[in-house]
């Protein structure tokens, strides 16, 4: 029998390359552990059923009391809900049909698709036309800098925003560095196009940009956000080939040299983990050119910020320790200022505060390394929403998203062009 299934497997599997990936009746579920032995529980169901885990990214993250979201199999589905019940776990159903879920984020159909825009996804190769576009239109304001290739030697652009007037501070940003947190470089593309668009009409904006750079990096994982428009929506990591595994892709936000691969996470170096840390520090071509430019330009980056989704999160240093920072009041100050101004347009409520107490420890993430390096406000944002879409946020909340994640990001970097910092 075990013959037949794997003829049978080999006879499928070039037709498995060709199709996009599909998510048909596929259920999210959300669980609340109450006490240890339900953590245990959901722990022995994850080594059989290998759902996809959401928030946390791991299994090996769950606590008591914290919201567990996972991705479940269609024909693991009952089975799981059977296991909740019978072990009283509470639990909701977020998705009933992913597939659904996924052909509705986009709010007028994915066809429609064929112009670039602001406030609709857009895929790689709009986005890399969008970056060269812009630096022809506004070349007093933005220039366009490859810094790399990806691991399938896509280039890596990043777009320098701000007026030339001699030696000034710099802030840092990148987008996209989990495949599937497609809302993460609609951002970056936003504060691009606000920058240039209100550049002499924003006060605020003005003095930013006449006094301080921008590197924008608005597609950090490019392999990994192709494959998740051409195969597989749920993709998180790149896109690398691993040795002695068929598993494929690091983690780039655990690729860092910042307590890399360290007990804080030891099953990170697994290559089918969803959170698996590289061979090495920097064994990616991608981290390596990330960490190359900054190194290159740390007198004047005074500033890191990464944006992930979702949790409505605003997070510094450190996830790979619980020790404090130095200057943790200084970044909690910050943070606070960041979120109170976020919030005072759609009273969007983030959480803020050190990685490993506010969401979970992890080790090897740019925001650790960042810091390490010696740029001392170095926050990574986790943006809309809380789970209702979880990483499927429809197209409409891109705007409102983006606006109030405007207000954070400028007080921030206010705050860093003052002259203490």
């Amino acid at each position: 029998m075990r013959t037949i299934v794997l003829f049978l497997g080999l006879l499928v599997a070039p037709q498995a390359v060709i199709l996009t990936r599909r998510f048909d009746s596929e259920k999210v579920f959300r669980v609340r552990l109450q006490n240890e032995n339900q953590v245990s529980l959901l722990k022995e169901l994850a080594s059989s059923v290998q759902p996809d885990f959401w928030h946390p990214h791991s299994v090996h993250q769950v606590v008591i009391g914290t919201d567990v979201d996972f991705r479940v199999n269609s024909d693991q589905t009952s089975f799981v809900q059977t296991m909740l019940e019978q072990n009283k776990i509470q639990y909701e159903i977020l998705f009933h049909n992913l597939q659904e879920e996924i052909d509705n984020q986009f709010d007028r159909g994915r066809h429609f698709h064929k112009k670039y825009s602001y406030t609709r996804y857009n895929d790689w190769e709009k986005i890399v036309a969008w970056t060269d576009r812009m630096a022809k239109n506004h070349p007093k304001l933005v220039s366009r800098i490859q810094i790399g290739k990806t691991y399938e030697e896509r280039p890596m652009y990043i777009l320098k925003v701000g007026m030339e007037s001699g030696k000034k501070k710099a802030i840092f940003m990148d987008c996209g560095i989990h495949a599937r947190e497609w809302i993460s470089p609609a951002f970056c593309q936003w504060f691009v196009k606000q920058a240039v668009r209100t550049y002499g009409n924003d006060d605020v904006m003005t003095k930013l940009l006449d006094n301080m750079n921008f590197y924008v990096l608005p597609v950090f994982n490019v392999d990994g956000y192709v494959w998740t428009w051409t195969k597989d929506r749920m993709w998180r990591k790149n896109r690398a080939k691993n040795t002695n595994s068929d598993c494929i892709g690091t983690d780039l936000n655990r690729n860092f040299n910042a307590s890399w691969g360290t007990e804080i996470e030891e099953y990170t170096h697994d290559p089918c983990e969803e959170i698996y840390c590289g061979p090495s520090a920097e064994s990616e071509p991608e981290t390596k050119a990330v960490t190359n430019f900054i190194r290159d330009h740390l007198a004047s980056i005074k500033g890191y910020i990464s944006f992930h989704s979702y949790s409505e999160m605003l997070l510094y240093p450190y996830g790979y320790t619980y020790r404090k920072v130095p200057n943790h009041d200084k970044l909690n100050e910050v943070a606070k200022g960041a979120v109170d101004a976020l919030s005072s347009l759609y009273n969007t409520q983030y959480e803020y505060g050190q990685i490993a107490y506010t969401i979970y420890p992890c080790s090897g993430s740019s925001i650790d390394w960042a810091y390490d390096e010696g740029v001392k406000y170095a926050f990574g944002f986790e943006l809309r929403d809380h789970g209702r879409y979880g990483f499927l946020l429809p197209e409409s909340k891109i705007r409102p998203t983006c606006k109030e994640t405007m207000l954070a990001v400028k007080h921030i970097a206010n705050y860093i062009l003052s002259p203490a910092p």
